[in-house]
């Protein structure tokens, strides 16, 4: 064990002076060098590396920095009109070069963040059968039912500390995507190394398949997965307890499973399910309830009061809706001590039948019951944002367009600073664009989205909307699960999370009207949040790895994976 991150070979205990050898299964050397990810570093190889490592030949004979490939791709990404080629571009240059593409990404995060992830991600996703290339990640399928632990086995890397695994059924707001939704686990994972700092190779991007209910995909030749309807029920149960099992016995308690984009039933019932026994995450439910936490708390500084001062008004009431919901709640009831049973009755959920109150009790899926609370039916959104006159409006319904120009008005006339968050993803699905937040609010909504937006004139004003981005909050939540050895998580580890990102939030942001940090500064924002997160861990008596450092922001900064090329004897 070395820093709290298991550590596998000489390369990841080596300094970024220290030499070191490119083992694979032997010393690589020569054709096999260049072609592997983890060692290749193109025309950066220096005269002495090409004598020793036969690469004479091979290579043209011009030296190139790490810092001038940088600027050749950058240049090179910049030339493609087409956010898709950029994409590709990325995830051909991360089977290349491994170390290049998170040097790009590190130091160009807020350019490269809409590439490699949320919109651009979508689209690769739901054109990933005709852009497949190389397979990325493990494909556990039904056919692999009762193999799963040997099929884990063929994983080249034995050292694993997080899992993302989806099944494909809701990606983003673009519905079942099967079997083409390994793209989100890959995308996840290269933002858990980027921004948080997490090994590449400690990463294991799972996508399990159980057949799709999209015709689309079933009538497309082309169409990688397997071609039935999903599997459910007791079918399906079994193959994700036998996949559980297998990652705990193969990789330990310690290893991280995340949840991702699994429609809204499974999603709840896994998470029920396996949280008493497993370290696992789910970063739609409970990630997108800490960013959107973090963000109130920071707006508070712009609106003022206190959390349980507001009233809240959701449009949509699933995964991310409920999640968030009941993470406010347990916030106003951390602060005023009040009973959760209390503070729920602050937030108001409308679902797709209107407002949910009690009278729909009866039909109202479980996940919906503790918001259903006493009032008379009210239909649509506008009238119940008349009804209950929110300070804070916050959309998680995947409908774009929803968020009309009389709902964002009866917001500004109830409200001074109407507080509008639209949190629907891709770009596409968005509840309504920062230009209309501020343009039907007279430039007094305090605007933050899902997906990126330009920033707005108005009024010769310039507002910057910010952006509710898991990003904030799930690399920094992992590091600081893996580097305290956390067991189980905790609702008080996500509450401390929101609390360390609201707490990064400047001055300077506040007076562009924004409620998150900019992510040039990511690295350093999610070592705060891996220490709070790291402190809660140790102080709930569920962190392994003892003693426990003395000054976690540093400690989490010295775990962080560096892109630097190493030099090779």
């Amino acid at each position: 064990m070395m820093n709290g991150v298991e550590k596998t070979n000489g390369e990841d205990l080596a300094t970024e002076e220290q030499l070191i050898t490119p083992w694979t299964v032997s010393v690589a050397s020569g054709y096999t060098l260049l072609r592997d990810p983890r060692h290749n570093k193109g025309l950066a190889f220096t005269e002495n590396e090409r004598d020793a490592h036969y690469l004479r030949g091979l290579l043209p004979p011009s030296l190139m920095t790490q810092e001038l490939q940088e600027k050749k791709l950058m240049h090179n990404l910049r030339q493609y009109e087409v956010p898709l080629q950029r994409y590709m571009a990325m995830m051909d240059l991360q089977e290349r070069n491994e170390r290049l593409f998170y040097k790009l990404l590190i130091d160009n995060v807020e350019e490269l963040l809409p590439v490699v992830y949320t919109p651009t991600v979508g689209e690769a996703c739901q054109k990933y059968g005709s852009i497949f290339r190389r397979p990325q990640g493990l494909y556990i399928s039904l056919k692999e039912k009762g193999k799963i632990l040997e099929v884990l086995k063929n994983w080249p890397e034995s050292n694993i500390q997080v899992i993302v695994v989806t099944d494909g059924e809701r990606i983003l707001g673009l519905g079942d995507l099967g079997c083409q939704g390994m793209g989100i686990p890959v995308g996840k994972l290269s933002l858990y190394t980027a921004l948080g700092g997490l090994r590449p190779s400690a990463c294991l991007p799972v996508t399990i398949d159980v057949g799709t209910n999209n015709e689309k995909l079933l009538n497309d030749e082309f169409y990688i997965g397997l071609r039935q309807r999903r599997a459910t029920g007791q079918e399906y149960a079994e193959l994700l307890e036998e996949f559980m099992t297998a990652v705990k016995k193969n990789y330990g308690e310690k290893v991280l499973v995340q949840f991702e984009d699994f429609a809204n039933h499974n999603a709840f019932e896994l998470l029920e399910k396996y949280s008493p026994t497993h370290l696992v995450f789910n970063d739609d439910i409970q990630g997108t309830a800490s960013v959107v936490l973090a963000g109130l708390l920071a707006a508070l500084k712009l609106v003022g009061g206190a959390l349980a001062d507001h009233r809240f008004l959701f449009l949509g009431a699933g995964e991310a809706g409920t999640g968030i919901a009941e993470l406010i709640a347990l916030e106003i009831s951390k602060q005023t001590k009040a009973p959760l049973e209390e503070t729920r009755k602050k937030i108001w959920l409308v679902d797709s039948k209107g407002l949910i109150v009690s009278s729909r009790r009866e039909s109202l899926q479980h996940f919906k019951k503790p918001w259903a609370h006493d009032h008379e039916p009210v239909k649509g959104l506008l009238d119940a944002v008349k009804a209950i006159k929110p300070t804070v409006l916050i959309g998680s319904s995947g409908v774009g367009k929803t968020f009309t120009k009389e709902v964002v008005e009866a917001m500004a006339s109830i409200n001074e600073k109407p507080l509008i968050l639209a949190l629907s993803n891709p770009t596409s699905q968005s509840e309504c664009t920062a230009e209309e937040a501020y343009t039907w609010s007279k430039g007094r909504a305090i605007f933050a989205s899902g997906s990126p937006f330009d920033p707005v004139e108005y009024n010769r004003k310039v507002f910057v909307p910010g952006q509710a981005n898991n990003a904030y909050i799930f690399p920094g939540f992992g590091l600081g699960l893996i580097m305290s050895g956390a067991i189980r998580v905790h609702d008080d580890m996500l509450l401390a999370a929101s609390e360390a990102l609201a707490a990064q939030v400047k001055q300077e942001n506040f007076d562009k009207g924004l409620i998150y940090p900019p992510f040039s500064n990511i690295r350093n924002i999610s070592a705060n949040i891996a220490a709070k997160v790291a402190a809660k861990a140790y102080e709930l008596g569920l962190a392994s790895r003892l003693p426990r450092p003395k000054d976690l922001v540093k400690y989490a900064e010295s775990c962080m994976y560096s892109p630097i090329y190493r030099s090779y004897r």
